[in-house]
């Protein structure tokens, strides 16, 4: 517990300041308002300022706290951060001029990881760092959500990729993309361009035998189309994936089905489901809406990319 008055306001991603409605019903809640978080050596609150506010309402002295240890840079970071994840939605403007200044302070963060800190998307974020490429440093390295870097430029991946295949020329394409930190359809480009004497570190499609490419085009066309057809009938799609044992198995894939069954209402429920919510909880509940929808979005376009990656994998084969 820590006296009210030695506190101090922090850097707020909100624009507008506190929302003097929102410190006003945290007032009125029963019991004891969750910690707030706490700059431990500038006494600054990072994440807080509603319960603050609120706490000082209520006309108590003093507020639980948890502490923060890090630079201001971080700091910032962590409070958009657990703003978006909970609390008062932050509007989109502040959102993106929030994931500007994350762009500045830790240029090495990965577009997705930056959206995902902020509660953008990952090709709003892409946008903001062109428009802002004169103030953001630009790295070739980015590291991902995963915590793992990666190189804007393949170049330096196939330099390697083109060391390893001399060193070891029985190594298959998974062990040099490994290595090399590149994808095995760009080993196998590499590898044929050592073969045909080029320059493997020059880009251009690969050339694999006309039969062997229209074999896979055709196989990945039928594929499409199939799925095509399953999507028109979301029951008939969702019998085939509670059927495939690969998710049935898995306790991930059992909660990905669950999911699934329960975005499966009609136009209809959804128009009951959108009477009921009341006015005072509208804006709260369009925010989540919409960050939940971006997530199924990044999350449909991150298994596009992983296909389109097998795909080129084995036309690459």
């Amino acid at each position: 517990m820590v006296p009210i008055a030695s506190l101090l306001p922090g850097e707020s991603p909100r624009s507008g300041g506190p929302d003097a409605e929102h410190v006003a019903r945290l007032a009125e809640l029963e019991g004891p308002l969750p910690a707030i978080l706490v700059d431990r050596h500038t006494m600054r609150v990072i994440d807080g300022m509603h319960r603050l506010m609120a706490a000082f309402l209520r006309g108590q002295e003093a507020i639980e706290v948890e502490w923060f240890d890090g630079t201001t840079e971080d700091a910032f970071l962590y409070a958009v951060e657990v703003n978006v994840a909970h609390g008062l939605p932050l509007s989109q403007a502040d959102r993106r001029a929030a994931a500007a200044r994350i762009m500045a302070s830790h240029p090495q963060m990965s577009d997705r990881t930056i959206a995902a800190a902020a509660g953008l998307g990952a090709k709003a974020v892409a946008t903001i760092r062109r428009s802002s490429s004169e103030t953001v440093p630009q790295l070739n390295v980015r590291v991902g959500r995963d915590g793992r870097s990666r190189p804007l430029s393949s170049a330096s991946g196939r330099r390697r990729a083109a060391e390893l295949i001399a060193e070891r020329p029985g190594a298959s394409l998974r062990e040099v993309a490994r290595l090399a930190g590149i994808s095995p359809a760009t080993v196998s480009d590499v590898r044929r361009k050592l073969e045909s004497g080029e320059d493997p570190v020059a880009t251009g499609p690969a050339s694999p035998g006309a039969a062997s490419v229209a074999r896979v085009r055709v196989s990945q066309q039928r594929s499409a189309r199939g799925v095509r057809q399953l999507a028109q009938d979301p029951e008939q799609a969702m019998e085939k994936l509670a059927r495939d044992p690969s998710l049935r198995h898995k306790e991930e894939g059992r909660l990905l089905l669950r999911l699934l069954r329960q975005n499966m209402i009609g136009a209809r429920e959804w128009s009951d489901l959108t009477a009921v919510v009341p006015s005072h909880c509208g804006a709260l509940v369009v925010s989540l809406a919409r960050q939940f929808a971006e997530i199924w979005r990044e999350f449909a376009q991150e298994l596009d990319e992983r296909s389109r990656s097998a795909d080129d994998l084995a036309v690459a084969e």
